[in-house]
């Protein structure tokens, strides 16, 4: 058989990367030392990867997330900050999705809950999982402008079927208690069956001030709080001490 009408038909059925790994296979003078089925195998292995990074990118697009976003990897546990990788690591295994639980991360401006939330949902995505990552305000304003336009049944079934949903900064919006009841509607429908990681700069027990109506407030907790994994991030903010570190450096 001809390589190149191979080839061609190996990229019409979407089997990049086996296409490119023949191209290599052709070009190694070592690989006839190989006996087919060895050869094969680099074949299918080199597809198999080419697929899932194409699904990873896929959901990390999906998600709002950058392609060189954080990373677990780089998370700093050297920091004063209330933060190690002991208490991370039920987060990082990533069964709290599987078994549809919560996460909340508190703690002052500048400790890096945001990026540690997004490091969790870019983990999440490499696992496979739909994830979306929202700013609070963000999803307070979509919610009002869903429910004004009549796309919001829409919208609250893309937050429901979201294995994780990420809502950063909660309490930074100004909301009603209307608003509020559309982020219950979201949270009800995932309830036990899917994971939502909050971070806030404020306590989870001045969260009812925030939300002012006191029986919305116990239904929003209630579904947050309960058997949630909490970290509470402390200290000063990282920010003002890379700057800090810069200004000595310069």
């Amino acid at each position: 058989m001809l390589i190149e009408p191979m080839t061609q038909k190996l990229y019409a059925m979407k089997l990049n990367g086996m296409a490119i790994a023949l191209e290599e296979q052709r070009k190694d003078s070592t690989i006839a030392e190989l006996v087919f089925e060895d050869r094969l195998a680099l074949l299918v292995e080199r597809q198999y990867v080419h697929t899932e990074q194409r699904a990873f990118k896929s959901r990390l697009h999906y998600s709002g997330l950058k392609e060189n976003g954080p990373c677990l990897e780089a998370i700093d546990y050297r920091a004063k900050r209330n933060l190690s990788r002991n208490l991370l690591e039920p987060l990082i295994t990533t069964q709290w999705i599987d078994h549809g639980q919560n996460a909340l991360i508190t703690g002052p401006t500048g400790v890096g809950k945001t990026y540690i939330a997004k490091a969790l949902a870019r983990h999440a995505c490499k696992n496979a999982f739909r994830t979306i990552v929202v700013y609070s305000p963000k999803l307070f304003r979509a919610l009002k402008a869903a429910e004004l336009d009549g796309s919001l049944p829409k919208l609250l079934n893309k937050f429901a079927k979201a294995s994780l949903l990420v809502i950063d900064d909660f309490g930074l919006e100004t909301a009603t208690a209307s608003d509020y009841r559309l982020f219950l509607e979201i949270l009800q429908e995932r309830i036990g069956e899917t994971s939502t990681l909050v971070t806030s700069q404020y306590a989870i027990s001045v969260w009812h001030d925030l939300i002012k109506d006191p029986t919305i407030a116990d239904a929003i907790l209630d579904r947050l709080v309960h058997n949630a994994y909490r970290i509470d991030l402390q200290g000063d903010s990282m920010r003002k001490s890379e700057n800090q570190n810069t200004n000595r450096n310069s």
